[in-house]
């Protein structure tokens, strides 16, 4: 059978499974195992085994786990609220200024964490209560909500940039530091949309009404405290990873351990909690790693059969300017949103796209970087839009999904214009690892 033939028939093949109800990690390995046995026989499953066993083996993976119980010690911390809090306070009276505040808290929730669900969870049920009751607009404070919240996928330690760098053989280190004036940009089209919205129409972003919020703004920043611990921890992780000190596994060993510690101070840790935090933290690293596992296998087998070869081909082949082949990337990874989880898009399109990408003369830092913007879109973008789903589940009775996915569309298109800056001035992303 030719390699066209085989690219037909497994794409068919794991659209038709999903459509039944098999979950992700299920249909890729099962399409695998099938596609090893009926190529190769019995000798096949190896094959499976050992494209398995080359990723598992990559140590950045290892940080996973331990960013994701740092997140999961923070939910039940407390120091979200008071962060919130504080932000709010220190905006003062400005009109819009709630929504505003919580795109800064969302910046500095997503150095602490790295993962999108917990951040958004962690809004919707501290953020989203407070602007509905101040009176704000309820699509331009969901929006807002949803699209500051997915930062986490780009601004450090963004889970999204450490498994994609594992896969692409790109420093985790220097991805980290590419994110930050992207993810700064996106988080200022937030601030600037919110802020141009609420003057055309101030109706939709009333004042904070709280009595430290009249105060004089050097009294304000008494409430300042509630950034300490919390910058505090970020600066023991990023800084270590930075600072050379550290690799970005073990910075995150020191990120889990410092959210004990930050926890411990607030007289918030308890045996309860940190069981939660762990049961939860083997519950997401359990299913990233199913995911892992059936879109490696995948890819494996794929690779060996010529696929990835035959892919890359079609791409370079391109009687077409280099930035158009990146576009067309770009494009694929929007399309495979709607249907696939991030992490199988990873695996899925990077084996492909990350020679490719070298070979045309771009920095693959640079492409890891329009690649984690595109993912922050699809977080938002339905029908899948996991980011929509995380805020539906904690958000009041009376927000609907469909609401949601309305009130998102004006950020999708924000994310939109970010990366079309980062891709036309790529020294947005590369300005600061250049130092």
């Amino acid at each position: 059978m030719g390699i066209e033939f085989i690219t037909l028939a497994i794409v068919l093949s794991l659209f038709t499974l999903m459509a039944i109800g098999v979950p992700l990690g299920a249909s890729t390995l099962i399409i695998s195992v099938s596609a090893a046995y009926l190529s190769f026989g019995p000798n096949g499953f190896i094959l499976v085994t050992s494209a398995v066993t080359k990723v598992m083996d990559k140590q950045a993976l290892v940080a996973v786990p331990f960013f994701v119980f740092m997140a999961n010690i923070m939910e039940r911390s407390g120091v979200a609220k008071e962060l919130f809090d504080s932000m709010a306070i220190l905006g003062g009276q400005m009109r819009g200024g709630v929504a505003v505040q919580t795109c800064v808290v969302a910046v500095i929730l997503a150095a602490m964490s790295g993962i999108v669900g917990g951040e958004i969870v962690l809004l919707g049920l501290i953020a989203l209560p407070q602007l509905f009751r101040l009176g704000y607009d309820r699509k331009l404070s969901i929006g807002s909500l949803c699209a500051s919240g997915s930062l986490a996928t780009l601004i450090p330690p963004s889970v999204v940039l450490i498994v994609y760098g594992a896969e692409a053989g790109v420093s985790v280190k220097d991805l980290f530091t590419a994110g930050v004036g992207p993810g700064l940009l996106l988080a200022s089209l937030y601030i600037t949309y919110v802020l141009i919205r609420v003057r055309l129409n101030p109706a939709m972003g009333p004042a904070y009404d709280a009595p430290e919020a009249a105060l004089p703004f050097f009294q304000r920043l008494a409430f300042l405290r509630g950034l300490i611990l919390p910058f505090l921890l970020i600066f023991g992780v990023l800084g270590s990873i930075y600072g050379g000190i550290a690799t970005v596994t073990e910075s995150a060993a020191v990120g889990a351990v410092g959210a004990l510690i930050v926890a411990a101070a607030r007289r918030e840790l308890s045996i309860q909690k940190i069981r939660e935090a762990l049961w939860a933290t083997t519950l997401t690293t359990g299913s990233i790693l199913w995911l892992i596992i059936g879109a490696v296998s995948l890819v494996g087998i794929y690779n060996i059969l010529g696929g990835t070869r035959f892919l890359g081909g079609l791409l370079t082949g391109l009687e077409v300017a280099p930035i158009v082949v990146i576009i067309i990337m770009m494009g694929i990874v929007f399309f495979l949103g709607m249907f696939l989880e991030w992490i199988a898009i990873v695996f899925i399109t990077v084996p492909v796209f990350a020679p490719v990408v070298v070979q045309l003369g771009y920095d693959p830092v640079w492409f890891g970087i329009l690649f984690a913007m595109n993912i922050q879109i699809y977080m938002l973008s339905p029908p899948f839009g996991p980011a929509c789903f995380y805020l539906k589940s904690v958000a009041p009775k009376d927000v609907t999904l469909q609401e949601i996915f309305l009130a998102v569309l004006p950020f999708i298109g924000l994310q939109i214009i970010g990366l079309a800056l980062v891709m036309a001035f790529p020294q947005i992303a590369l300005w600061l690892p250049g130092l």
